[in-house]
């Protein structure tokens, strides 16, 4: 099956579900973890089970996959050729890597090695992502929005340079480690979109290379494939086939509502038939593999996976069907277009606040209405805080 013909229409439901994907990040990123209900958390290493954390990044995954088609057919109807549409892609993987490894950073810096705090590090560091990624607007004054990229691109290497991490007489520098949330999706981004172009939206074989990641997740859960540290270190989130299997199901659902050829409701039909044998099928595995997000287990990736698929179907049918998608849809619509800016503009807060001593009077342990409460609230506002800065023409595009 290969469907090429894309309908020139925008999906709603895709901005509305990374949108609320993007709120609950916010949400439980917040959450203050001795004064909430467990099942809201991230379930703990080794532990057969998961809280609503556990699902959040693999719903923002699935969802990174369904706009991945869309993306791409946009480019090649605009005249670009593969070679210039992978380039693209290489740019902005290198990029999401590039954030991602300096954030996950920021908590193994040693204040003393650096002769910086932590919190001015990274405030700096955030200052330099949005100086060199934000997107400016289209004016005559470009030479000052080429300088100021400049001068983020000056801070970001001299905040690399004076990074040391360890102990005196074992220093270390910046290293990859897990790389980081944006650089997680950064690798899954790269197979959805590679697989995307390379494979021509061909449903088969895509089908075929999700299997090929299963199995690898498969393998490398059950220790029977283990690769070389240094191939590993660098390579490691694609080889184990997790983050790849939870990505490729959304390019598949992606190719499949922007098909002309096959009419809405046979989509709904399909996409919950998906969504029910992946939580089947995640629950079977269960009995070999535990549910762990940190251990990234193939039936982890297949519950998350269904979940995603049976909330976006809903969303779908709702918004994309029905056309119920008017006033309360448009806030989660605007962060699922600014995706990144929202994510990242409230940890420049977070680190303010920190630095300066302020504390959040809604983390305590004496109420978890409070708690949950308070973490909501701050949840929404971080997406009024990222719609005023796009505002004052500050946003980010990779």
């Amino acid at each position: 099956m290969n469907v090429k013909k894309v309908a020139s229409e925008r999906i709603l439901s895709v901005d509305i579900m990374r949108g609320l994907t993007l709120l609950l990040m916010l949400f439980v990123n917040d959450l203050f973890e001795p004064g909430v209900p467990a099942w809201l958390l991230h379930t703990k290493v080794d532990v057969d089970g998961m809280g609503l954390a556990d699902w959040v990044f693999p719903g923002f995954l699935f969802i990174v996959g369904v706009s991945v088609p869309y993306a791409i057919r946009s480019r090649l109807n605009e005249g670009e050729s593969k070679r210039q549409i992978i380039g693209h892609i290489a740019v902005r993987t290198l990029s999401l890597l590039i954030i991602g490894v300096y954030i996950v950073n920021i908590e193994r810096l040693n204040e003393l090695l650096t002769g910086m705090s932590s919190y001015a590090w990274a405030i700096l560091l955030y200052v330099g992502v949005f100086l060199i990624w934000n997107n400016y607007p289209d004016r005559q004054e470009q030479r000052i929005f080429f300088a100021l990229k400049g001068l983020g691109l000056v801070i970001m290497l001299i905040l690399a340079f004076i990074f040391r991490a360890g102990e005196p007489g074992n220093v270390l520098w910046l290293e990859t480690s897990w790389w980081g949330i944006l650089g997680l999706i950064g690798w899954g981004y790269f197979v959805a979109a590679l697989a995307s172009l390379l494979l021509n939206g061909q449903i088969v074989a895509l089908l075929c290379l999700w299997i090929f990641f299963v199995i690898l997740n498969v393998l490398s859960s059950s220790g029977t494939l283990v690769w070389p540290e240094m191939i590993n270190s660098v390579f490691g989130v694609v080889l184990d086939g997790n983050i790849p299997s939870i990505v490729l199901i959304g390019v598949i659902v992606g190719i499949l509502i922007k098909s002309e050829k096959l009419a809405k409701e046979k989509i709904v039909f399909l996409i919950s038939l998906m969504g029910t044998f992946s939580l089947l099928l995640g629950f079977f595995l269960r009995n070999w593999f535990i549910l762990s997000k940190i251990g990234g287990t193939p039936s982890w990736a297949f519950v998350c996976n269904g979940i995603s698929l049976l909330i976006y179907v809903f969303l779908y049918f709702l918004v994309d069907i029905k056309r119920y998608s008017t006033r309360w849809g448009n806030l989660f619509r605007f962060a699922g277009r600014n995706s990144l800016t929202t994510y990242l503009a409230p940890d420049v807060i977070y680190f303010v606040c920190w630095g300066w001593g302020i504390s959040f009077f809604y983390k305590q342990t004496s109420s978890q209405l409070l708690a949950i409460g308070g973490s909501m609230i701050w949840a929404f506002l971080m997406l009024g805080f990222a719609w005023l800065l796009t505002r004052m023409h500050i946003r980010l595009k990779l």
